[in-house]
């Protein structure tokens, strides 16, 4: 995705990912840089923005805009790399659209001619922006092979292409750029350098609209850490992190000298999971990837016994036998100038 749907915050969300994972995964998985939905050769989520080499080798976009009256859609994707996977990702569909469609209705926009999914993953934010937006030039991009052609087979009308969100230039206007779970993904110092970028490229009245989990410090990411410090894996892994966010001040006062207007505000949704192993079934698909993937099958597999032991002493089940799982989130909407 650029992870989005790359994308969880230890590695969220996927929106997975234009980028997925984070400069140490990628650093101690020996992964090349590039410049910007996957992770580098330090880096989703992505970022939407990831976590392989291949991820991050990705050529720069190739952009069509394609009408939605038009079915042939253009796309790209490298038939080798090791990938995210679409199906671990929808696993959780509605949970994770949920924050899209919320981050969707504040976008001060009535009829924008063209929107870019960064970060689409497997075309579930796609589709929401397509319901608000069926006349515009919409374009899905993510890091992730498997994520795009997920996304194709969804909205085969829309043009969906793989891409990596650092080297990422639109070519032509974009009146909305749209982020979901992805930018978590980049290291701290280069996010708002990029969606910087992407808003010198707008009009004025242009708007970059993005949505983060702002869960590392939540029972499910820190006991990710606290388990990777304590088993034979813990030096395999103790290079792997990833960068906090920006607080909402950080976020005002860099984007602020450029925008008319800069909405900033956080929702914690409280997902009821079957049970604790739903917890590990969901950050396997964003926030565990840089866990694991580094691991051998038998140390994937005690790391995974382990993380679940830590996880049934820290959230209490819920009367009928089910857990809720707190997950917070960050949105911004940046309106130009």
């Amino acid at each position: 995705m650029l992870h989005s749907h790359g994308l969880d915050q230890n590695h969220s969300s996927y929106a997975g990912p234009l980028l997925r994972g984070s400069s140490n995964w990628l650093r101690l998985n020996k992964v090349p840089i590039v410049t910007l939905h996957q992770e580098q050769n330090s880096p989703k989520m992505i970022a939407v923005l990831r976590y392989s080499s291949s991820r991050l080798l990705r050529s720069s976009i190739n952009a069509r805009m394609t009408r939605f009256s038009k079915p042939q859609a253009m796309s790209t994707v490298p038939k080798t790399a090791q990938d995210w996977s679409a199906a671990q990702y929808l696993k959780f569909e509605d949970e994770r659209t949920q924050p899209a469609r919320d981050l969707l209705a504040r976008i001060p926009l009535q009829s924008p001619k063209t929107v870019v999914d960064l970060g689409c993953g497997p075309g579930n934010s796609t589709a929401v922006l397509e319901s608000r937006f069926p006349d515009a030039n919409l374009i899905g991009i993510d890091s992730s092979p498997d994520m795009i052609r997920k996304a194709q087979s969804a909205l085969p009308h829309r043009e969906f292409t793989v891409g990596d969100l650092r080297t990422y230039r639109p070519h032509g206007p974009v009146d909305l750029f749209f982020s979901n779970a992805v930018f978590q993904w980049l290291g701290k110092e280069e996010r708002f350098v990029i969606v910087k970028k992407l808003l010198e490229t707008q009009p004025s009245g242009g708007v970059v609209a993005l949505q983060v989990p702002d869960n590392l410090m939540e029972p499910s990411h820190v006991l990710m850490r606290e388990t990777a410090k304590n088993g034979p894996w813990a030096s395999a892994l103790q290079n792997v992190s990833r960068d906090v966010f920006q607080t909402p001040r950080e976020i005002y006062d860099l984007l602020k000298p450029i925008c008319s207007t800069v909405d900033i505000f956080h929702t914690t949704y409280n997902h009821s999971l079957e049970n604790h192993a739903a917890i590990v079934e969901w950050v396997k698909g964003t926030g565990l990837r840089p866990y694991l993937d580094p691991l051998s099958v038998d140390e994937k597999e005690g790391f995974l016994r382990e993380y679940l032991k830590r996880l049934e002493k820290a959230y209490m089940a819920t009367y009928d036998g089910r857990v809720l799982l707190a997950y917070p989130r960050l949105f911004v909407v940046a309106v130009k100038k």
